[in-house]
């Protein structure tokens, strides 16, 4: 069955745990079973102080970590690749490299297409929550049976010390005001899924000198709200976050907060803090040898030249807004080589979301004469008026998360 809309809470409920067999994640005893993490979702709409997401690092295994990031039709493609492969596989999750719900675009036509080829996969699907009431019905509607939600506080001034900012419709928030309006969509969304029979576990980072002694509050709330698992977990220190020097909770520390939340809940012990391509059992992380599967063989025949336009902050991925963008990286290919031309500078028009306006047109003209000569531009984000101004002059814009040589082979063949 496709979804579960029609069905009653409990006959839905009744038909996801079925599935949470042969969840390796939602059951330690389902650990023969495997899963395959579809790194669709480059995008996120929430910084953590504890995170910054870093891609093509094949030697780390953390949650934002991946080594490509796909689209829905590479993904399909991917699975059903490893599908042949791997006998064993069950579940189909979707947890970044960013955020599911921040690119629900991708994750929705991910799933529908997946669904169409395996009816009877598991789906699954992590997110922070802020836009879980927004797709709640949708996640219910496309069979998604279990759903992981990361909530870290249930107290908006503790939140603020935990999250810098978020993006919530077309609005950066910052401190508690972030911290609330985050809160209250997580807990709403939650509930949503509960009441319709959706399996959902939620993940708690335990963060010394700022949760730790809140997490008891946490579970007891979610637990409330018919959350079946709680996953409390240490934090992964990582290099260039706000939190990289912070002093970790103990492996003793976080096992004697699972054992006195386990009074209130069940609790996740066998959590390996998985990548966002992850494949195969929790024990047995085969992506790397996956990489690339979905790709087709390139053609042989040499297209005409194009120049491309990157907006990139680390010369590495296209990462970055345009009106941002104080230079671009200009490039040349004909979809099969790529070649690096040159940087050329330019003045960043945009300086903050209230300024990202239509009044900018002389900073974006003096972007468009810098890169008139480019076919193409890429950037991370661009908005209408720039887009709409570079089409009339037959320069095409394309929004991307994705590095920069297979981004600019991609964007010549279309």
């Amino acid at each position: 069955m496709a979804n579960n809309y029609s069905l009653t809470k409990e006959a839905a409920h009744a038909l996801n745990s079925d599935k949470t067999k042969t969840h390796p994640c939602y059951n330690c005893g389902a650990g023969q079973f495997g899963r395959i993490h579809l790194p669709v979702a480059p995008k996120c709409n929430i910084q953590c102080n504890y995170c910054l997401r870093k891609y093509d690092c094949p030697n780390e295994s953390r949650p934002g970590v991946t080594t490509e990031v796909l689209g829905s039709q590479e993904a399909l493609a991917k699975y059903l690749y490893v599908k042949e492969r791997v006998p064993n596989l069950t579940v189909v999750g979707i947890a970044g490299p960013g955020d599911a719900l921040a690119n629900f675009e991708e994750t929705r036509e991910t799933l529908r297409l997946i669904r169409e080829q395996d009816p009877d996969v598991t789906f699954c699907l992590s997110t922070n929550g802020l836009m879980l009431p927004t797709y709640a019905q949708e996640l219910v509607d496309l069979g998604v049976s279990h759903v992981t939600v990361t909530i870290n506080a249930v107290d908006p001034v503790i939140g603020a010390k935990i999250y810098h900012h978020i993006n919530f419709m077309g609005q950066t928030y910052t401190g508690e005001a972030a911290a609330g309006i985050l809160l209250g969509n997580q807990l709403s969304g939650l509930k949503f899924l509960t009441d319709r029979g959706v399996i959902c576990k939620v993940n708690i980072v335990m963060l010394k000198g700022i949760n730790e002694n809140h997490i008891e509050d946490v579970v007891k709330t979610v637990r409330d709200l018919g959350c079946e698992i709680t996953n409390i977990m240490q934090m992964i220190p990582v290099q260039g976050s706000v939190f990289e020097d912070m002093p970790l909770v103990s492996n003793k520390e976080v096992m004697e907060m699972r054992t006195k939340c386990g009074e209130h809940l069940k609790q996740m012990l066998h959590c390996k803090q998985c990548r966002a391509d992850a494949i195969g059992t929790l024990g047995n992380d085969v992506s790397l040898e996956f990489r690339g599967c979905h790709k087709t063989e390139e053609k042989n025949e040499v297209n005409a030249l194009q120049r491309v336009a990157v907006a990139t902050s680390s010369g590495i991925l296209v990462d970055q807004h345009f009106g941002h963008a104080k230079e671009f990286y200009i490039y040349e290919t004909d979809g099969v080589k790529v070649k690096f031309i040159e940087k050329r500078q330019a003045l960043a028009y945009c300086t903050g979301q209230s300024e990202c306006d239509d009044e900018k047109d002389d900073k974006i003209e003096n972007i468009i004469r810098t890169i008139k000569d480019c076919g193409v531009v890429l950037a991370l984000r661009i908005g209408s008026s720039p887009s709409q101004r570079l089409a009339s002059i037959g320069i095409r814009s394309i929004t991307t998360y994705d590095r920069i040589e297979d981004a600019v082979k991609k964007a010549a063949g279309k």
